[in-house]
């Protein structure tokens, strides 16, 4: 039989667009201006993300907020984010699909619930390492009252149900610097494996402009995402994505096609090299 060459088809089938969202699609004014953004004027600015305060905090230039239009036309916009159930609300955008959640520790639907086989998932995986995340957490929690300490330290922490337990547990451990001296979290990093027994057998550590982020190896982008790809996504159905970090390269590796934008921690790795 002879293989036949393409002919266009009127009916379209969406393809996923599995979507980092802070410096991907979205950046705060100071990173704007850091890296110089076309379309990027003041009166051409759109609103993404607003503060606890509900002030405006990270913005879309003109030629992000018409990326993010046809994509969420022409594509099944996927959310695949270090943002929490919490920090997610304050994204100020009309998301209607899959949102994979607190680097992959957390999956809503389409409907903004919890995928329950997941959480499951992630229960079984967390509940062995509170002790070493609380030990962790108490190491930051007495650095940052130190009066010298330049470090803001946040445990990220959800409620996880294992069948009829319900629980709250810590997924992972964020440290800021109030001075934003990226080198400085990333000396810290280097210390990391000496504060707990076999650190690095059951932690990850992942650095990126001012957030540091210490994570069990159970929860990754990649985990979530090929999940979904295995259970929930439609197989015949194309898959892209970007994301701008070196922690969104393995999720991206799952898809068809993949890239990032011309500006952050993967763009300049790649053209280090």
């Amino acid at each position: 039989m002879a293989t036949p060459f393409f002919k266009t088809n009127p009916d379209i089938i969406k393809p996923y667009a599995l979507m980092d969202l802070d410096d991907t699609l979205f950046q705060t004014q100071r990173k704007i201006d850091v890296w110089n953004l076309p379309t990027a004027k003041t009166e051409h600015l759109v609103c993404a993300v607003v503060n606890k305060q509900g002030v405006p905090l990270s913005f879309m230039s003109q030629r992000q907020a018409n990326f993010f239009n046809w994509l969420l036309v022409s594509t099944d916009l996927i959310v695949v984010t270090a943002r929490d159930r919490y920090e997610i609300k304050r994204v100020k955008l009309p998301f209607n699909s899959w949102q994979v959640l607190t680097h992959g520790a957390i999956i809503l639907t389409s409907d903004g619930e919890l995928l329950s086989t997941w959480q499951q998932h992630m229960y079984n995986e967390l509940v062995p390492l509170q002790d070493k995340l609380n030990q962790l957490s108490q190491v930051f929690a007495n650095h940052s009252k130190n009066d010298n300490s330049q470090l803001v330290f946040t445990p990220h922490i959800d409620s996880f149900s294992n069948g009829s337990v319900n629980e709250e547990l810590t997924i992972y451990l964020a440290i800021k610097h109030t001075q934003k001296d990226h080198q400085a979290l990333v000396e810290l990093a280097k210390k990391l494996p000496t504060l707990i027994r076999d650190f690095e057998q059951d932690f990850y550590v992942h650095v990126n402009a001012n957030n540091l982020a210490i994570l069990p190896h159970a929860v990754h982008k990649r985990h979530a995402v090929q999940f979904l790809l295995d259970h929930h996504l439609d197989s015949q159905r194309p898959s892209f994505g970007f994301g701008d970090s070196l922690a969104d390269l393995p999720f991206l590796q799952l898809l068809d096609w993949y890239g990032m934008p011309n500006h952050g921690q993967l763009h300049e790795n790649i053209s280090s090299q």
